[in-house]
């Protein structure tokens, strides 16, 4: 692997991140708000979210200081429960690796510290939507298919 260095993202983080998540989007789909005003609205939602502590978390994936990679999760509380089950599910979203560190470990990195945060915490269960670049690497950390979840959408 490059010289990539991972850490927890900070609210101050919150602009690249935000670049971040917009090249991943954009790259998938059309953009229909302008990359400025869609910077500037996600920098505000993730510093807000990454300062609250409200169970929004994201690391980050840094090459000579220039944020690379990154994932956010998401920790959800679940109502108490009576039986021996943890109450928090996890959701991941947003694994994103600039092609040129693609295929280097960056991606599992990122995910495995998302997956060390929820091992840390007793979540239950950790949901994701893959892409179909993601998927391989998903599944080779443990996620599967599951038969008795149900989507509306």
């Amino acid at each position: 692997m490059p010289n990539v260095a991972f850490r927890a993202a900070r609210p101050a983080d919150a602009g690249s991140l935000a670049r971040l998540r917009f090249e991943f989007r954009a790259s998938i789909g059309t953009a229909v708000e302008d990359k400025e005003a869609f910077v500037a609205r996600c920098t505000a939602w993730m510093s807000a979210h990454l300062t609250t502590g409200d169970g929004w978390l994201a690391w980050i994936a840094e090459e000579g200081g220039r944020a690379r990679g990154c994932v956010w999760l998401c920790l959800i509380g679940k109502l108490p429960n009576p039986v021996e089950e943890a109450e928090w599910h996890g959701y991941v979203s947003s694994l994103y690796v600039q092609s040129a560190l693609r295929g280097q470990g960056t991606g599992t990195a990122l995910l495995e510290a998302a997956l060390d945060e929820c091992a840390r915490r007793g979540v239950d269960a950790i949901i994701l939507w893959p892409t179909p670049e993601s998927r391989t690497l998903d599944e080779r950390l443990g996620f599967r298919v599951r038969g008795d979840l149900l989507e509306r959408r």
